[in-house]
Order: C-alpha cells, then structure tokens, then sequence
C-alpha cells in the first residue's frame, strides 16, 4: 500500500508539470536522466523505470524500482531576417519530469507505469512586429505533451524478453501573433490568442530485448501513430480541422558489455512526421490552400532518423559514468523556413554527460548534462515577399534523478 501511494504521488508531482521543448525534431533525445547520459539509448538497455518510454520489454529487467527526476531545459532560438536578428526566447528556461514505478509480479512478470513529455515546441518573439513576416509581436507556439504509459513486460525465456505500454496522452497548444493571417485560414476565428486548447489520445508501445550472447542484447521496439482529439480552437490553424497526431516511430538498438566494469550501446530511430499533416504538410501551399482545410499548409517536417551511441563505465561498486553522442537529421527544409520561425526543431548534434552515485544498496542519485550544438537552416520567404530568413537553435540540459530500489 505505501508503494502505491508513493507511485501515485509521483505520478501527480509528474503532471503537474509541463515539458516544453525540441530536441529531435520534438522528441527528447532519451527518457530519463540515465539514459540522456548516454546519448538517449534505451532501447537494449534499461536503466531505471522509465524503460517504457523507449522499449517497455525493459521492464521486466529492472526489478523493483521507482525512479524520479526533473531536468532544466535552457533552448536558444533566434530568427535572422533579412539581416536583422530576432529572439523566440520570451521563455528560456523550461522544466522536464520524469517518474517511474515498476513492480516485479514474479520473477518473469513486471506491470510498470512511466511519466514522462514526450516532446514539445515552444518560442516567443516579443519584437518581431515590422520583420515583414506578417507577424505581431509575441508570436510563438506552446506544445506541451504528457504520456501516463501503463506497461506489462514478461521475460519469456531467460534470453527472451517482450513488453507492451498503453500511452494516455494529453497534449495541449497554444498560439499567438498570427492574426494577420486570418484571411489566409478556413476558420479565422480559430487560428490565434485563443490560449491553450487541450487534446487527448491513447497510443500503444511495443518492445522486444534479446540477449543473443553472454554480455550482449538487441531490442527493437514500434509505436504506431497515436490519434489525438482536435484542437478546436486552432481548427483554422492546422490541417484537417485542428488536427495534430502524434507520429509513429520505431526502432532497433544494442548493448554490449566487452567487460565487467564497462557497456556500450547504441540505438536507431525512426520518426514518421511527414504522416501527420499539420506537421508534414508542405508550407509552399501558403495562399493556395487554407490554414485548417484538409490539404492546408503544415511546417513542412520530413520523416528523420536518429542515430544515438553512448558509454558506461562503473568506477567503483558506487559511481558509474556515463557519456554519449545523439545525431539527427534536420526535419525543417530551407523553403519551409518561413512557417518554422515558430517552431525551430533544427538542431542536429548533441553531446552528453552523465553520472550515478549508489548512496547505498537501495538508494541512488543520478545526474546528466546535454548540449545540443547550433544548427542553422537558411531559406527565402517566399509566402512573405520572398526575403532571406536563417533559423537557428542550440540547447542545454541539466537533470537529477533519484532512483529507489525495494
């Protein structure tokens, strides 16, 4: 009963919470603190109870555990148009959570559950009026999303593990400065300051660990496109009516143990967001067709892939440290530049830090540190007078988590 009550607890703490923020494309990197120390992977190698997130096979290796942590999240995003620069940071400095609760049914069997944002974007350009983009000042976006993955994992063979995570997901969205678009959308009233609208969808994961050798596994893992609720009030904003899925996206990975004290371990991911049309659609169609109609201009986002290597190495029996290297492709082409001066998800290369101190048997502390380096994309306006505009963002991350094992 006292475990309940704790995971639920957390749980709360969790949610009330937001995650606003744009790594790959607008996914995180990783889902805990211990994996982002090492470039994000988790897909062969479960850490702690946020396994799910990434492969829910995990869980069934972790054992009885809670985890808890929350990151810092500092983006940098700035416009430069027609040789003039504009900040999108009205907002810098953003909060991330995570929490996780798993519970071992038997020595095969785990039921989890894992908290976490899955991804999110966020700007604010309080002094972009006169750019001759079209926008007012304070223009920007806010997305925000949260998934409460409950999860059952079952180690079918003692090299052979599955999982399965249901994913209740509630996003929200809010957006401002775009009035004077409101001739170019099919529902003007439904476009801009309208403050947040909330979502809701239910998704699944599924995961698969195998440990082919002594000291080396590979997982895979798939989590088909969520469909979400509209948002209403931005009907005359994304296409098809306020419509905004989440993106299907799979992967495979590896972890390898060449010796007691040392892992190595790497993942491939694979995000599908050209399949949601408010992201995928291209921006070109701007003046053609409406803002909100079924074939209405999108940011333009092409599908990505992720590629994520990192390294632990056990110093002692109570410090553990970790580093890795995440690379994306950059979904946002130079002729969509224009519509993603609000949401610029450009960066490409990040490079992480990260540590965990045993302060006994059962209790730890975890720390990481992500910085994502600056990427600019440059394109020419072509829906706003055809001026040359540069997107450009970078990114640092600080994170503690605590883990309790029971």
């Amino acid at each position: 009963m006292q475990l309940k009550k704790l995971a639920l607890s957390l749980a709360l703490a969790g949610i009330a919470l937001p995650a606003a923020h744009a790594t790959d494309g607008y996914f995180q990197p990783g889902f805990s603190v211990k994996a982002n120390g090492m470039g994000g992977v988790g897909i062969a190698l479960p850490q702690d109870a946020l396994a799910a997130a990434t492969n829910p096979a995990g869980m069934a290796l972790i054992g009885n555990r809670v985890d808890g942590g929350i990151s810092l999240f500092r983006p940098d995003r700035e416009a430069k148009i027609n040789g003039t620069t504009y900040s999108g940071n009205d907002q810098q400095n953003f909060i991330i959570p995570e929490v996780g609760a798993n519970y071992m049914i038997n020595p095969t069997m785990s039921a989890g559950i894992s908290l976490y944002g899955n991804g999110g974007m966020n700007s604010g350009y309080s002094n972009i009026a006169g750019s001759m983009t079209g926008l007012g000042n304070g223009a920007g976006v806010d997305l925000q999303q949260m998934f409460i993955s409950p999860s059952f994992a079952w180690r079918v063979t003692p090299t052979q593990t599955i999982g399965v995570a249901v994913n209740l997901v509630q996003q929200t969205f809010r957006a401002n400065g775009l009035g004077a678009f409101a001739g170019y959308s099919s529902s003007p009233a439904n476009l801009s300051e309208n403050g947040h609208d909330s979502s809701t969808g239910v998704g699944v994961r599924i995961g698969w660990i195998g440990e082919l050798a002594p000291g080396f596994s590979l997982g895979a893992t798939y989590q088909p496109k969520t469909h979400m609720s509209k948002f209403s009030k931005y009907s005359g904003l994304f296409a098809d009516n306020g419509s905004f899925d989440i993106p299907a996206n799979y992967g495979i990975g590896f972890a390898w143990k060449p010796m007691g004290q040392l892992t190595v371990a790497g993942d491939i991911e694979r995000i599908l967001y050209s399949d949601v049309s408010a992201i995928g659609n291209t921006s070109t169609t701007f003046g053609m067709n409406p803002l909100g109609a079924s074939n209405g201009p999108g940011f333009g986002w092409k599908d990505i892939t992720v590629v994520k290597l990192g390294v632990a190495y056990a110093m002692n029996e109570a410090l553990t440290l970790r580093a890795g290297w995440n690379h994306t492709d950059n979904p946002v082409s130079p002729e969509n530049v224009f519509f993603n001066t609000i949401a610029p998800g450009v960066v490409k290369d990040h490079l992480t830090l990260g540590a965990t101190y045993a302060l006994s048997k059962t209790m730890e502390i975890s720390a990481d540190y992500v910085h994502a380096f600056k990427n600019t994309v440059t394109g020419t306006m072509t829906q706003s007078g055809g001026y040359g505009e540069e997107l450009s963002m970078s990114q640092n991350t600080l994170g503690v988590s605590v883990g309790w094992k029971y």
